[in-house]
């Protein structure tokens, strides 16, 4: 069986400025990986190249074997979707903001599909005809979810999807997408703003650091306190070590 996602000595470069260097791992099907590492350390342009938002080398990025530089991009991005840290609502309500991913197969939803995906996201079917300016930013996040998973996809790339949200905010949608890992295998990639979500929510976790993977692993083993990746770990944190 292949890797969800296999990533081979990937590159990425910016106005002549290296990004990502070098940076290899795989990710299983069903996995929960957690992405770390420092500000500028390459998390979101990682996550933007395996969707294409930016273009990655050819045979650098797999998915279950095949390179993604040969897919049609619209069959990627239904394969593969994607939650940002700010959830985006289109004007109107929740039922059309869900609807609109479905452009991407160029089908219509039904009303009954749109009260699945909004029973998949933990909320009722009574949020369809809400206006979706009225959602808290918990709900707007999870209608985002539940908008991505009108696609269908069997992997998600998560970009700090609840780094502008409120404690109990953040745990409703880290059990929601615990439990779509769970009950539908989605294989979650999941860049974490907090080394403590990353301690709650990961399997294995992989820290990137000037661009590079400095460690790879289970979450207990790369954020082991007594380990080699501590300095790394402090600034992921927001700790500058050097005023200490």
């Amino acid at each position: 069986m292949h890797p969800k996602i296999e990533i081979r000595g990937l590159h990425i470069a910016r106005k002549k400025q290296s990004i990502l260097r070098g940076v290899s791992f795989a990710v299983q099907p069903g996995e929960v990986m957690m992405l770390i590492g420092p500000s500028g350390s390459g998390k979101s342009t990682l996550l933007r190249a395996i969707n294409r938002l930016l273009e990655p080398p050819p045979n650098s990025i797999l998915l279950d074997g095949e390179d993604i530089t040969g897919l049609p991009v619209t069959e990627l991005r239904c394969r593969v979707g994607m939650v940002f840290q700010q959830a985006s609502m289109f004007p109107g309500t929740v039922a059309e903001n869900i609807a609109h991913a479905a452009t991407l197969h160029k089908t219509i939803l039904p009303k009954e599909r749109i009260y699945e995906l909004l029973e998949a996201v933990s909320l009722s079917q009574e949020f369809a005809a809400t206006d979706a300016a009225q959602l808290s930013g918990g709900e707007a996040q999870r209608v985002a979810l539940a908008r991505t998973l009108a696609t269908s996809p069997d992997m998600l790339l998560l970009d700090e999807p609840t780094s502008a949200l409120d404690p109990h905010a953040t745990r409703q949608v880290e059990e929601t997408l615990l439990r779509l890992n769970r009950e539908r295998g989605l294989t979650l990639i999941w860049v974490s703003h907090t080394i403590e979500q990353t301690r709650r929510v990961g399997g294995n976790v992989v820290l990137l650091n000037q661009g590079q993977v400095q460690a790879s692993g289970r979450v207990a083993d790369v954020l082991d306190p007594n380990g080699s990746n501590q300095q790394a770990l402090d600034f992921a944190a927001g700790e500058d070590i050097r005023s200490k």
